[in-house]
């Protein structure tokens, strides 16, 4: 009996995480698209990232390096995310920004690594956009670590 308890206990912990693992978000957005309708309007990187949870290779969006003012919507259903005045240079890799537009973003627990990560999607569509981590500027604290091809930027009107 004595050697069937730490059996059990490692049962039950194994059990626990992959249950943690599998649970998704059962959100119904306001953009629902069938995964034929998403492949036919977002481009390979695109799908794979804001459809598949993907992420994009670092230093390759061109977004990365954009300092203009205005704001940054989803790329799939073009919902406003981010605003210019939020993004900064986190030296990361993906364009960062210490907070979103209030309501747009949907944050969810991610275990797909083995461990808890705080994921960003559409509030709209549901598509990924990345990664929050806790080591943002003063401001917030926050850093948004987001995949630029989930992103389009629209400059502020002159």
């Amino acid at each position: 009996m004595k050697k069937l308890i730490p059996f059990i206990a490692l049962l039950f912990l194994v059990n626990c995480s992959t249950s943690a693992q599998k649970k998704e978000s059962k959100k119904k957005y306001a953009v629902n698209k069938t995964n034929t309708e998403w492949k036919k309007e977002l481009n390979q990187m695109q799908y794979y990232v804001l459809r598949e949870a993907g992420t994009e290779r670092a230093f390759s969006s061109a977004l990365n390096k954009t300092e203009e003012k205005g704001v940054y919507a989803c790329a799939a259903c073009k919902t406003t995310l981010y605003s210019s005045e939020h993004k900064f240079d986190s030296k990361s890799g993906w364009p960062s920004f210490d907070r979103a537009i209030e309501g747009n973003i949907e944050f969810y627990v991610d275990y797909k690594i083995g461990y808890a990560r705080a994921e960003l999607k559409c509030n709209t569509c549901g598509g990924h956009l990345g990664h929050s981590f806790d080591d943002g500027p003063k401001t917030t604290g926050k850093r948004h670590c987001i995949n630029g091809v989930a992103l389009e930027f629209v400059p502020a009107k002159k």
